[in-house]
């Protein structure tokens, strides 16, 4: 039982999180970027990384950014989640993450060096090389940003637009983590770990996507679990019903967390994937092998609403026809 659940009040709580309400801007964005006659790109905006055929292979390229809000909480942290947020958007699509640049501005050498502290733990933990970039010394601010390329066979690639009608909605979490003591908002699961038990849980989604397991996937990220299967959706063109009871989730007591701040936190190792019901089963089971918590939480729907049902109360936290998360103006044009 979810203590002192009401799915009004998660639907509400979603809605108006930060990290749901700043991926508005993204569809406009969209817009003003994108170019027709690409043969080579087989996706691109709405995906977790891009999508760019050479032959047989498929080159996965990607780039994250850190809230300032992190960066002056704990700079170590921020430098660590920047290498990390990428490695996930690669996994995610069930690819090997091969390298990583990035963009750097600093006003001081301090928080210069408690940043690439960060990022270099980070590197190192998950095996994905730093190998250049750019930096901007000196400046009033102080940014990181972060890109990265992966590869893997195109043929297995894991997208955010193919979930199916009957799908069951899996998420996996690894609950063996801590919340983050610089940012409430932040499960850390994998500073504590060992290179080979991220490394391990990573690997899951390339075994995924190599025995086309999974029809869609994302990692959670900011917007939460709940909001990141909204984004799943929307590109995807459908909706979905979640069961609240049904979210993984560690002894939130324990962690003096309601379970609002719950689906709201980024997780240190977090994947929301959809599968054929008969998959469901095998998916969680690999997933389990690692130390995560995998569940079937819901189904996919062609409702293109994404609802929250608990003790026979259902209510609707997106209906992404109407007034979609990222905003995207025609998801059929999005490759």
């Amino acid at each position: 039982m979810v203590d002192n659940c009401s799915p009004d009040a998660v639907a509400r709580s979603i809605r108006e999180y930060e990290g749901v309400t700043r991926k508005r801007g993204i569809g406009e964005l969209i817009e003003c970027l994108r170019i027709n006659e690409q043969p080579n790109v087989v996706a691109s905006f709405g995906e977790d990384a891009a999508v760019i055929r050479q032959d047989d292979l498929a080159l996965l390229l990607a780039a994250d950014g850190i809230w300032s809000k992190l960066m002056e909480a704990d700079p170590f942290w921020a430098g660590y989640c920047a290498v990390l947020v990428n490695v996930h958007d690669i996994a995610a699509m069930g690819g090997t993450p091969l390298a990583m640049v990035d963009v750097l501005s600093f006003k001081n050498g301090e928080l210069r060096n408690e940043v690439t502290k960060g990022m270099q733990a980070a590197s190192r933990q998950f095996g994905v090389p730093i190998v250049g970039g750019h930096l901007h010394p000196d400046t009033p601010y102080s940014v990181i940003d972060v890109a990265i390329l992966g590869s893997m066979q195109i043929d297995d690639v894991i997208y955010s637009s193919n979930a199916r009608t009957g799908d069951r909605v899996v998420a996996a979490i690894d609950l063996d983590g801590r919340v983050h003591p610089s940012c409430m908002a932040n499960w850390d699961s994998v500073t504590m770990k060992s290179d080979e038990t991220v490394r391990r849980q990573i690997r899951v989604m390339q075994e995924l996507a190599q025995r086309h397991l999974v029809t869609a996937g994302k990692d959670i990220s900011n917007p939460g679990l709940i909001g990141t299967l909204g984004m799943l959706l929307e590109v995807s063109r459908k909706g979905a019903e979640l069961e609240l009871e049904a979210i993984p989730r560690p002894d939130l007591k324990a962690h003096n967390l309601t379970f609002e701040q719950w689906v709201r936190m980024y997780p240190g190792m977090g994947f929301i994937l959809t599968c054929p019901d008969e998959n469901t089963e095998e998916v969680c089971r690999l997933f389990e092998e690692t130390g995560m918590t995998a569940r079937p939480i819901g189904w996919v729907n062609d409702s293109s609403s994404l609802s929250v049902s608990y003790e026979g109360a259902t209510t609707s936290v997106f209906d992404l026809k109407q007034d979609g998360i990222m905003r995207i103006i025609d998801t059929a044009k999005l490759v």
